[in-house]
């Protein structure tokens, strides 16, 4: 039985693992926060250029300080990067005199020059005191940056988990744990004080690289502590924990409402993650693999005596070790890489299976869940529809994959989510309950896929699995 037979001598799923799986599970509820930060962080608020600067608006009200500085859109809307290049007094005596209501029709048949936002904007801070938007003017010709902040975050996640994957077989689990919970502690503070859009985004890409830091090295973590039989039922758990953190980020956005206070309240715990984390056991199996058998063993018993087996747990010396774990001995003297993913026909097929269903899942998913303002919803209570519309998603997907397959509860959850999401592309925008609802049905759908997606992973992949 290999390693497996003295987790089960030391006790395998006892105290120690029910401590250590609950402190490596409670980070993972900011790992939500993190990942959908964005949302609330980088909020638009409605907004239109300001008036221009010699413009006395002392004895006129706001509503008619618009009038004279901005011309509507074909909606009736103020236009968001245009204004007159000077004041239409005109438009105010007529919108006295008119009690019509269509202040639209006021800019019928003027020819006006127009100009840019040049003394900035103004904006209707409703749902947010303070976002990066407002903060730093990312609208109209600048638009595009916030969609540039986001996606190098991402790529910091992608590096995140080539970098500290490939350097946790290395150097070990544990301490790449303590660097990524510091890491993102650091990062998180100096995002939340940064006085630049780049500095932002640096300090945003460094939380991306932890993030896939502390998902990947605590994840390790608990699988090589715990017995195969239970590892699907602990990674549902840990999944859920990330659902909570869903329901959390919009809890905790909800009352805090400054961006920069914002990204600290959900930064600052990891500072007491990083302290936390000197407590975790290495994992004895990957000490054993990398021949450091001694320290292995003074883990073992160190796992018996917290579970109360220290009796069982100091028959296990080194010649106990190597018999018991001398098949996994010898293989670890191989070395193995990304190559061997695609040697022979069966994994090469597999490979580019499941990651064409990580892909696919993974774009579909983030694409939904990373600009809920688009649905013309209240922000905050659709961030809790689409954390909780996972609950029951999960456990439809668990129930699925124990009675029918994992297989084809996995093909059943893609084509609803791909059918729900080309619907929504076909509801008109103000639809909103339809569009919701359908984006809701998807992003659930999407969900349960990134639980079965995990578990294919862990078992075709069980030495690779980061």
């Amino acid at each position: 039985m290999g390693f497996g037979e003295l987790l089960e001598q030391v006790g395998s799923t006892g105290r120690f693992q029910v401590l250590q799986t609950t402190l490596l599970c409670i980070p993972m509820m900011l790992m939500a926060s993190h990942n959908l930060l964005q949302n609330f962080v980088a909020l638009v608020p409605p907004h239109f250029c300001s008036a221009h600067t010699n413009l006395s608006q002392s004895q006129m009200s706001a509503e008619e300080a618009l009038l004279v500085t901005v011309p509507l859109d074909q909606t009736g809307k103020p236009e968001r990067c245009l204004r007159y290049a000077a004041p239409q007094w005109h438009l105010l005596t007529k919108n006295r005199s008119s009690n019509s209501g269509k202040e639209g029709d006021t800019n019928a048949g003027l020819d006006v020059d127009l100009q840019g936002c040049s003394d900035g904007w103004t904006y209707n801070m409703t749902h947010m005191k303070s976002t990066i938007i407002s903060d730093w003017n990312l609208v109209c010709d600048q638009r595009s940056l916030k969609q540039m902040g986001q996606t190098v975050y991402m790529g910091g996640v992608l590096l995140g988990a080539v970098v500290f994957g490939g350097l946790s077989d290395r150097y070990g689990r544990r301490i790449l744990l303590l660097i990524s919970h510091l890491l993102m502690a650091v990062s998180g503070t100096c995002a939340a004080f940064s006085t630049t859009f780049p500095l932002f985004c640096l300090f945003r890409f460094g939380c991306g690289m932890a993030l896939s830091g502390v998902v990947l090295n605590s994840f390790s973590l608990i699988v090589e502590w715990i017995p195969t039989s239970v590892r699907t039922m602990v990674g549902t758990m840990t999944g859920y924990c990330y659902t909570v953190g869903q329901l959390m980020l919009a809890l905790i956005a909800y009352f805090i409402r400054d961006w920069r206070w914002l990204t600290l309240a959900v930064s600052l715990p990891f500072f007491v993650f990083f302290l936390i984390a000197w407590w975790f056991h290495e994992s004895s199996r990957w000490l054993v693999m990398s021949n450091n058998p001694e320290q292995a063993i003074k883990n073992l018993k160190s796992v018996a005596k917290c579970n109360g087996r220290k009796e069982e747990g100091e028959k296990i010396d080194m010649k106990r070790l190597q018999e018991t774990m001398k098949k996994e001995m010898s293989c670890s003297q191989g070395t193995h890489s990304v190559l061997d993913l695609f040697r022979t026909p069966t994994m090469r097929r597999m490979t580019i299976c499941l990651s064409a269903v990580w892909l696919s899942t993974s774009f579909a998913y983030y694409g939904i869940a990373m600009d809920l303002q688009k649905f013309g919803v209240d922000i905050y209570l659709i961030q809790v529809i689409f954390g909780a519309v996972d609950i029951p998603a999960k456990v439809i997907m668990v129930v699925s994959m124990t009675y029918i397959g994992r297989r084809t509860s996995q093909c059943g959850a893609l084509i609803i989510a791909g059918i729900a999401v080309l619907i929504n592309l076909l509801i008109p925008y103000d639809k909103q309950t339809a569009r919701t609802c359908m984006a809701v049905l998807g992003k659930g759908c999407l969900s349960a896929s990134f639980n079965c997606c995990y578990l294919y992973s862990g078992e075709l992949f069980p030495t690779i699995i980061r």
